[in-house]
């Protein structure tokens, strides 16, 4: 399973708050047109994902049928007559399954709300009623069960539970009008201004509509309520609502992020064609803004793990191209969609072209950093990229290293962070570039004749390079803007869009500056100074990008993890400060996860061969039958959606070889390959490797002290780097962990790491 894959079948939408109500830019066609409008409810999809395949591929054909003859005979289009919603219709897939349609009696249009077997798919029916909210106008769905769930709730229910009767209702300061702003249906309103704690507000999660629980969510953490309620409420004098206009309820952002109107066939076929966890259609209303708003300039959205930033950039690049498209533009790839890592570009234009018409993927180029550097000076001369890791690079290094003064008594570590945090990344290649450059974030200062006493080591370094045709890709990438700022280059880009932007050097995010001409929808930049894991540090205003205003943007809910897991996972980086890839200060407290479930388990054991067989017996536990139908709608949790991460690629072999030796199944994530279920084997990873993706259960292994933190990396005797190298280190654990959907195991064996501590006080 991919990072950027939604969870459409869960409960929650992604994301942060709304930025008020409104409609999209998506149009529905009109009562006029022949074809009728055909709309998806993210439940939908959900469950069919849950079905046979053989069983999805006639659901196709039977939404097929549905946009030209909807009434076809051949449908079995049923009303459903015990159903509390009089709108609800049953269509036949075949004689074992159903699907559950709402038919308005206003509008030629048709949602398709539930797929399942015949009895389960009426019982849905039965027990859900869809009506469009007369203050916010969007279409909601609500659970007509929910008397009967707080009547029949357990004792122990945070429900019924008792709470102090000194406490006050948790929105005793709001006005009915101002909750029935935020969406509250009127049915709940009672039941919402008897709530006294979090807890109860989070039993009622299930039964109110996405984007009442956010706001309440909020307002319960004490967030001011008049910017919540211009956020997320809709106008105090909202004009009048016709709460029986299914097609206008469809146009409205809140809507949206539950529904998708399907605009053509080409669109409908990739959308049920594709891996449900390559679709993304259902954008927050906060997300969508950011989307679809035409900016006056570069834009930088911030958002920790899980928040779905990947999902609007690639939403953003999805937008630009299509009006690159409506401009007769769709040959041109005016738009460049780059990230850090190869993979995770690799997957990201796998992503879109799932997202995307042909037309519009024409208009866009997706590539990794290095390799769009590589790709613009490829034409000026023949030296070769040169990395840290390789034999000449570092027999280079060696050289150099023979040059340094004795007079200094600094170590080599200090050398290698002064070429690599400031030599390298402010270009320097005189003595007199050295003296001008700054230093800001070093430890130790350096007087004239300091700099003067060592810049030697960085000349001789850079003979060596040359003397061996090598070139280093910060030198190359400053070559590349060089060429655009003097318009040598063969490309000439609209939009520049860059995802993991945290990872990126001072040299990369001035060569995106330099691509595009600074104007409107120029630069759209995301990131998460919290997942900065290379150790690359650089502000954007210093290259100068400037997202002052209301053009820095933060993501505030996390759909992909449970709230246990992302308070776990925050918990490590406890009391580091994090920038906002900028001059300010990001916190990792102001954000949430909407999905509950269990706490994660941290084990320690004894030695290596006791760790291995815990995780065996783990796995011992999952299905082993994948086809097997869960009894609650949702798959099992099989070991193929499983993964074992550990932080070298040495010890995560050592887990391999165990675990095959004791008959489990394993397939090895490398470096560049992708990310592929194999049958029924457990996946295994490093912790750099699982960066972008995500797995339904993650066990982090081996987190030992010694190896997490890993010495090597923590190498430093200068105090600034080492505290960087201290946020790098744990941003990795942190980032690791986050990759779980609904479950993290973490284990150790010998002694635990120092951070296992930390983050379990």
């Amino acid at each position: 399973m991919h990072s950027l894959s939604w969870a459409i079948g869960s409960p929650r939408q992604p994301d942060c708050r709304s930025t008020g109500q409104g409609r999209s830019n998506m149009t529905v066609p009109s009562d006029t047109q022949h074809q009728p409008t055909i709309a998806l409810a993210q439940e939908f999809l959900g469950a069919l994902s849950n079905i046979p395949r053989a069983k999805q591929n006639k659901v196709q054909d039977l939404i097929g049928k549905f946009r030209s003859t909807p009434r076809s005979s051949g449908i079995n289009y049923e009303i459903i007559r015990d159903a509390r919603d009089k709108n609800m219709r049953s269509v036949r897939v075949d004689q074992e399954y159903r699907a559950i349609v709402l038919k308005p009696e206003k509008g030629n249009v048709y949602v398709f709300m539930w797929v399942d077997k015949h009895d389960d798919a009426y019982d849905w029916a039965r027990r859900h009623e869809a009506s469009i909210n007369p203050r916010t106008g969007s279409l909601q769905v609500l659970a007509t069960v929910t008397r009967e769930v707080y009547e029949d709730a357990p004792e122990s229910s945070p429900l019924t539970a008792p709470v102090n009767e000194s406490s006050s209702p948790l929105f005793d300061d709001v006005r009915d009008r101002e909750l029935l702003r935020l969406g509250v249906p009127e049915a709940l309103l009672e039941r919402v201004r008897e709530l006294k704690s979090s807890s109860a507000l989070d039993a009622m999660q299930f039964v109110l509509p996405d984007e009442a629980y956010e706001a309440l969510l909020f307002l319960a953490q004490g967030e001011d309520k008049q910017e919540i309620l211009e956020m997320y409420g809709a106008p105090d004098e909202a004009p009048s609502i016709d709460t029986e206009d299914f097609v206008q309820a469809l146009l409205q952002a809140d809507s949206q992020r539950r529904f998708h109107v399907v605009e053509d066939d080409d669109e409908l076929t990739r959308m049920l064609n594709a891996p449900l966890e390559h679709w993304r259609v259902f954008l927050h209303p906060s997300q969508r803004e950011l989307v679809e708003r035409d900016w006056n300039g570069a834009v930088r959205v911030l958002g920790g793990a899980g928040t779905g930033k990947t999902v609007v950039a690639m939403h953003r690049a999805r937008y630009l191209a299509r009006h690159a498209v409506r401009r007769g533009e769709s040959n041109e790839r005016s738009i460049l969609f780059t990230t850090f890592t190869r993979n995770l570009a690799q997957d990201i234009e796998q992503q879109l072209n799932q997202l995307c018409t042909r037309q519009e993927m024409a208009c866009i180029e997706v590539i990794n950093i290095d390799r769009l550097i590589h790709r613009l000076t490829s034409g000026q001369g023949k030296a070769r990229l040169a990395y840290s890791n390789q034999a000449g690079y570092r027999k280079a290094w060696r050289a150099a290293l023979q040059l340094i003064p004795d007079e200094l008594d600094l170590p080599e570590s200090f050398y290698d962070e002064e070429w690599q945090q400031v030599v390298l990344p402010q270009h320097a290649r005189t003595r007199q570039e050295y003296f001008r450059a700054r230093r800001v974030g070093r430890g130790k200062p350096l007087n004239r004749g300091q700099r003067a006493a060592i810049w030697p080591v960085f000349e001789e370094m850079r003979n060596q390079l040359n003397n061996a045709g090598l070139r280093t890709i910060e030198d190359c990438t400053f070559d590349a803007v060089q060429l655009a700022e003097q318009g040598q280059l063969t490309r000439q880009y609209r939009h520049v869009i860059a995802d993991e932007i945290q990872d990126f050097g001072a040299e990369s995010l001035k060569l995106l500056r330099a691509l595009v001409p600074e104007g409107a929808n120029d630069l759209f930049l995301v990131g998460d100074g919290h997942q900065r894991i290379y150790g690359r540090r650089a502000t954007l205003s210093s290259c100068g990008i400037n997202v002052r205003g209301r053009r820095g943007r933060k993501l505030r809910i996390n759909y992909r993890t449970t709230e246990q897991t992302r308070r776990y996972a925050v918990a490590l980086l406890e009391g580091v400060e994090v920038d906002d890839l900028d001059d300010g200060q990001d916190s990792s407290s102001d954000y949430r996860s909407l999905l509950q479930g269990e706490a994660p388990s941290v084990q320690h054991f004894d030695s290596f061969d006791e760790e291995v067989d815990a995780l065996v017996q783990l796995l011992e536990g999952l299905d082993k039958e994948p086809d097997r139908e869960a009894g609650d709608g949702q798959r099992p949790t099989l070991r193929r959606d499983c993964c074992i991460v550990a932080r070298t690629q040495r010890l995560r072999d050592q887990y391999a070889q165990a675990l095959k030796a004791r008959g489990i199944p394993v397939a090895i994530m490398e470096k560049e390959s992708g990310d592929e279920a194999t049958d029924n084997a457990v996946r295994l990873a490093t912790m750099h490797r699982v960066k972008g993706l995500e797995f339904r259960k993650v066990c982090l292994a081996g987190i030992n002290a010694g190896v997490v933190p890993a010495p090597r990396s923590m190498d430093s005797e200068d105090p600034v780097e080492k505290r960087y190298r201290e946020l790098n280190e744990r941003a990795l654990v942190h980032v690791a962990a986050t990759r779980a959907i609904e479950s993290l195991h973490v284990s150790s064996f010998g002694e635990p790491s120092p951070y296992l501590t930390s983050a379990n006080q």
